[in-house]
């Protein structure tokens, strides 16, 4: 077909495309610059300026970090139903950059013994308004790059593997964003002090505010149909008050469907068939008016109605199954204790900081995305001679997989230093420096960081294709609620190993003293949970069935090019 001929990116709508996304993708990066360059040294700030306690300080942070990740899908609800994906990303810039002028001007408080009232609304409201802003720009911005890259008039962009690539270079800002965060800002606020180190991301969030809002007319902007989430409610209620109604297995001519003037939809779907009673029309002149509308929407909904809340349901399973892969990815801190009793040294007169390994696992996330757009998929494409990448699920597999392996290896590694700690007689000293390279812990980073770039990347493509157009906010957000639930319950098993390893008066697995304690016993912990959740994968997989963008998966054998025509 001659519109296969056309560039990549033609495009008949003058606005979106590539050169909208830069914007977009800086303003979410220089927020999460902010707030992971915020939060390292966070506790050291609230203790000597605010003389907190740790945990006070801790639980604050915790917190903190917890709305932080939960807000994003509030704001996705919002945007998607009331106000649209630009205006949220609008107000959470601006949110974001309020809260770190309030942050900085805090630092310019004089050191007290006993701060102020007024001291600690300034601190709290400074974290509200980066908890909101954060909450605006990260229910929106995925999505609302997504936007620019495929409604550019050609159907057939989502087919030849750009949203992929784009979701995977997505992640790479934000990967960026860590890098410069835990190093950079982390170091001036080391180095030149809080009112610098905090002053920093305050000039970053004004540019790329003033530079997305500059970049305005040439954004798509794409308004919500309708309140979805009163729309899902309604589907629920309406398909209750409707239960006594019976649903043949069969189409029939006799049933009618109250379907959206501008809907493409004739009928619902046969998945989940229960919700189609909520919009079938009973009695046209007592369920319609006279203009064709619904008389009552708590009683009769839109086949899409019915179709965005079935979507949203069927996700759910390979949705929770990130849960475990996020908790593997949260063990963070306990690398940091792992790598500071080990030799860091890159040269004689260079050591890598502790909290710092974690940069090995970003590194290889972008390195893999890079190789696998730049590289590896066009040569693939040239030898099958048509688009040729990744199915989303097998991607999501590998990933789970190469996520139970880190886990492994990490407990393999962890053993190994133990007992070389306990030979070099450090059992009683958790400080003592053990003769073993920081190389050692490479392969745990390294696999972590390619489970991230198949399996986070994956998800947030499989969430948004999957998901109906009008829910794009919700799912480019659904992860956040993933991984602050991941938070939880990692806290929940560290409490229990630690309760139920330590009974009879044992020394706990995860023991303050690594040496003393069976770090390793935990990791492998995790790894057995995480080869159970491949299982758990698998099954949901297969029950979902088949994707609604298959055609031309390099490994998948019904691939087609006219699958979708």
């Amino acid at each position: 077909m001659e519109r296969d001929s056309e560039p990549l990116l033609s495009n008949r709508n003058p606005k979106g495309g590539l050169k909208t996304l830069p914007c977009i993708l800086a303003n979410e990066a220089f927020e999460r610059v902010a707030s992971f360059g915020l939060l390292p040294n966070m506790i050291f700030y609230l203790k000597t300026r605010y003389n907190m306690e740790t945990a006070t300080a801790t639980n604050l942070i915790l917190v903190w970090n917890a709305a932080t990740n939960m807000l994003p899908v509030a704001g996705a609800m919002v945007a998607d139903s009331y106000v649209g994906r630009y205006p949220m990303i609008g107000f959470g810039s601006i949110a974001s950059l309020l809260g770190m002028i309030l942050l900085w001007l805090t630092t310019l408080f004089p050191e007290a013994t006993k701060p102020t009232t007024f001291q600690f609304m300034v601190l709290y409201a400074s974290f509200g308004f980066m908890t909101i802003g954060a909450g605006g720009i990260r229910a929106s911005s995925a999505a609302f790059g997504a936007d620019q890259v495929i409604n550019t008039g050609d159907n057939n962009l989502k087919k030849s593997g750009v949203l992929q690539s784009y979701f995977g270079w997505y992640n790479v800002a934000i990967t960026g964003s860590y890098i410069i965060a835990v190093t950079c800002i982390v170091y001036i606020q080391d180095h030149l002090g809080w009112t610098v180190g905090f002053g920093v991301p305050v000039v970053l969030m004004f540019l790329s505010a003033i530079s997305f809002f500059l970049a305005s007319p040439f954004y798509i902007k794409e308004k919500p149909n309708s309140n979805l989430l009163i729309g899902l409610v309604q589907v629920a209620v309406a398909s209750y008050k409707n239960r006594q109604l019976n649903i043949s297995s069969q189409a029939t001519d006799d049933v009618m469907y109250y379907r959206r003037k501008d809907s493409n939809l004739l009928m619902p779907s046969d998945k989940l068939r229960f919700l189609n009673k909520a919009c079938i029309i009973r009695n046209p002149e007592q369920d319609l008016t006279p203009d064709g509308k619904a008389l009552n929407p708590w009683r009769l909904c839109t086949i899409d109605q019915v179709e965005e809340l079935k979507a949203l349901i069927k996700v759910i399973p390979i949705w929770s199954t990130g849960i475990i892969f996020s908790i593997n990815v949260s063990q963070g801190t306990l690398g940091a204790l792992q790598a500071k009793t080990i030799d860091r040294h890159l040269t004689r007169n260079f050591e890598i900081p502790a909290g710092s390994l974690g940069l090995f696992m970003m590194l290889t996330l972008t390195l893999w995305i890079a190789l696998y757009d730049r590289v590896i998929i066009p040569i693939a494409s040239k030898i099958r001679g048509k688009p040729s990448y990744l199915n989303t699920k097998l991607r999501m597999g590998i990933g789970l997989i190469l996520s139970t392996s880190s886990m492994a290896t990490w407990a393999i590694v962890e053993s190994i230093r133990r007992d070389r700690a306990i030979k070099q007689g450090f059992y009683n000293d958790p400080t003592g420096i053990v003769d073993m390279s920081f190389v050692w812990l490479l392969p745990h980073n390294i696999m972590t960081g390619l489970s991230e770039a198949f399996f986070a990347v994956a998800q947030n493509e499989f969430f948004y294709c999957e998901l109906p157009k009008s829910m794009s906010s919700i799912a480019t957000s659904i992860g956040h609620v993933g991984v602050s639930l991941s938070n939880l319950v990692a806290s929940v098993i560290l409490s229990t190993v630690d309760c139920v390893s330590s009974i009879g008066g044992k020394e706990s697995w995860v023991s303050d003293n690594l040496n003393k304690g069976h770090y390793d016993y935990y990791f492998w912990f995790l790894a057995g949970l995480s080869a159970v959740n491949i299982m758990y994968y698998l099954y949901c997989s297969k029950s979902y069935g088949p994707l609604k963008l298959e055609a031309n998966d390099l490994f998948n054998p019904d691939s087609s090019d006219d699958r979708d025509e």
